[in-house]
């Protein structure tokens, strides 16, 4: 017995020593990775430090406060006004006894589905000064409307595309609602205004700030909506002065932008995630039934003009681009080829492919380790995914000029800003998939003198699988949307859909845009449906 557990001992013993080396060469891969991706943001201090001194007045220059101040105010309405329509939103599809409330719910959450400078795109050909609604009213003699250009028309648009994230991380919280505190409050004689202000306000509000601060990053970060409504905020100010040939200042710029995305990052932090799991829908308990009686039909209309409005607009106004031909729809030289729809599911599968080998060891690793060392490569690439595109592409054309200059508008260079971007993505599914593998079963296969390889593939690799599919097709799907960093950083000649509906946007051909909108939205769906039948399983 004694030499049975003497031998159990040095084989258990064994078995740890491997574990540790293994468990510190996963860490040490892992925060490697991490630090190379993260590393090229820095650079942009290096073409700070070439300012000297005019970096100081470059940054409290009248006009960069101005567009610092526009992108703000910005910001603030797009968040106010995606709240005003995200909540009460989610509250009738969740509460309210809305007739085909699941189809409501899927037109709601839609809008997500459509780039944002898209619907920007859309709007102008439909309310545009030489729209189709002018030229609706042109013969009734209504010869000018209101200007769709501006912050007020940049703040419309930015708002039936963002609300979505409040509408689902506020639908979230009231699937989690325990019905019973509202009955409670309602048997007290409280109005259902008051039970609502009192009880489920306060229940849901982690799930609104949560999307509100979701909206904010995007508005901050968005590059094409503002360009086509004609509003300059920062992201279009970086990128004039990059295309002035002004890299200094377009980094100091870039590092102004990435500090005030820093601020909300810190605020999201804050508020955060509630401990009580607003924010996971663990279906809906019972929650309270709001009786709208014969206002249920009024208050169908408001997903319906949402609807008709993001999503039925934007493509009539593609098949009418599509079906229509003369003047300012001739694609002449600018002809659509479908090999931009083939460069970019090429670049989003080669960026799909690198992002999950590179998250595969630091998912892994952070989800069976508690270590500094796991937690910092966890966490570091989500400096990439905070980073506005813009940001991330000067950083990285300032890098490779000065470093690797045969890496420069190169598809590696691409790849790796879209693996920088979108790889957080792939490392949040990863570790939760490993955290939902049943350790038991690993070590049962450890305990039957298998080695640790051969227990990855046979027991872990299968289990996480999925959770790696479900990564590489976010990445994939967020690639294929991507414009600022593509703009910048791809190499010559080389178009996808994104950067071949910009081209011809600018040149006025709206009618060559066509195929390449619709085709970009097809693809965007997807990523909807994965929301959606998520939701699905869990309600």
């Amino acid at each position: 017995m004694k030499v049975r557990e003497r031998v159990a001992t040095a084989r258990a013993r064994a078995f740890e020593d491997e574990e540790s080396a293994i468990g510190r060469g996963l860490t040490l891969l892992a925060a490697a990775v991490a630090a190379a991706l993260v590393a090229p943001l820095g650079w942009l201090l290096v073409d700070v430090f070439a300012l000297g001194s005019r970096a100081f007045s470059l940054t409290v220059a009248p006009q960069t406060l101005q567009v610092l101040v526009r992108s703000v105010a910005l910001v603030g309405a797009v968040t106010a006004g995606s709240v005003l329509v995200g909540v009460p939103l989610a509250v009738l599809t969740v509460q309210g006894d809305l007739p085909l409330k699941r189809f409501w719910t899927v037109v709601a959450a839609l809008p997500l589905a459509i780039p944002s400078y898209l619907g920007a795109f859309a709007a102008v050909s439909a309310f545009g000064p030489r729209g189709a609604l002018a030229d609706v009213l042109s013969p009734l003699g209504i010869q000018q409307i209101p200007t769709i250009y501006g912050f007020v028309g940049a703040a419309l648009v930015l708002t039936l595309y963002t609300y979505p994230y409040v509408f689902l991380t506020t639908r979230a919280s009231l699937l989690s609602l325990d019905a019973s505190l509202v009955e409670a409050a309602r048997t007290l004689n409280a109005s259902r205004w008051a039970a609502f202000r009192r009880v489920t306000l306060p229940q849901i509000l982690p799930g609104i700030t949560a999307g509100a601060l979701l909206v904010a990053l995007y508005t901050l970060s968005d590059f094409g909506t503002p360009n086509i409504m004609r509003v300059e905020v920062f992201t279009q100010f970086i990128y004039a002065r990059y295309n002035a040939f002004m890299r200094e200042y377009a980094a100091l710029l870039s590092l102004e932008l990435f500090a005030v995305t820093a601020v909300v990052l810190a605020l999201e932090s804050r508020i955060g995630a509630d401990d009580s799991g607003a924010y996971g829908s663990s279906g809906n308990r019972g929650a309270f039934d709001l009786d709208l009686g014969l206002w249920r039909y009024p208050a169908a209309l408001l997903p319906a003009l949402v609807g008709l409005v993001a999503i039925l607009l934007p493509i009539a106004i593609f098949g009418m681009w599509f079906l229509r031909s003369g003047p300012g729809y001739a694609t002449g030289s600018m002809a659509f080829s479908w090999s931009y729809g083939l460069n970019s599911v090429w670049v989003a599968l080669l960026a799909a492919g690198a992002s999950v080998l590179v998250a595969v060891p630091i998912g892994l690793r952070s989800a069976t380790s508690d270590s500094w060392a796991a937690s910092l490569a966890d966490r570091a690439p989500y400096v990439g995914y905070a980073a506005p595109g813009i940001v991330l592409a000067i950083a990285l054309v300032s890098f490779s000029l000065d470093v690797l200059p045969w890496f420069y508008k190169t598809l590696p260079l691409l790849v790796f800003a879209y693996v920088v971007r979108f790889m957080p993505q792939a490392i949040g599914s990863i570790r939760t998939s490993r955290l939902q593998v049943d350790t038991g079963l690993v070590e049962a296969a450890r305990t039957l003198g298998r080695s640790r390889a051969s227990t990855f593939r046979s027991v872990t690799l299968p289990l996480v699988l999925p959770g790696i599919a479900t990564g590489a097709a976010l990445v994939f799907l967020t690639t294929m949307k991507e414009l600022p960093a593509t703009l910048i950083l791809r190499p010559l000649r080389f178009d996808t859909l994104v950067t071949y509906i910009w081209r011809v946007q600018e040149a006025g051909l709206y009618g060559a845009a066509a195929v390449p909108a619709l085709a970009l939205v097809v693809v965007s769906g997807l990523s909807m449906a994965v929301i959606l039948a998520q939701e699905q399983r869990t309600d």
